[in-house]
């Protein structure tokens, strides 16, 4: 694997998660994982997500919903080992993220 691994974010396929919601891997190594994710207004992530490692995520646009609170564009949200999480969003939303493992 080469030290540097580059991409640009809407070059990389988009697979569908469920209807309105995409994701696209991005290049990863044995340390972590990055992600985008695209929702679609008024979807959420299908199942609850469990951490067994630190999950990360910047909200790029839009604005995502955990539980009753919101994370608009800008925002940087770190979940620790052990949590869990179900994203929704009802204006739409872009999210940059990276998985940590255990």
């Amino acid at each position: 694997m080469s030290e540097v691994q580059s991409v640009n974010i809407d070059e990389v396929e988009a697979v569908e998660v469920v209807p309105g919601i995409m994701r696209r891997r991005l290049p990863a190594t044995d340390h972590a994982r990055g992600w985008v994710i695209d929702f679609a207004p008024g979807t959420q992530w299908p199942e609850v997500d469990v951490h067994e490692g630190e999950e990360r995520y910047f909200v790029l646009s839009g604005e995502v919903i955990e539980g009753e609170v919101r994370y608009g564009a800008g925002s940087y949200v770190v979940l620790a080992r052990g949590s869990s999480h179900q994203p929704r969003t009802e204006i739409g939303a872009r999210m940059l993220g990276i998985n940590l493992p255990a």
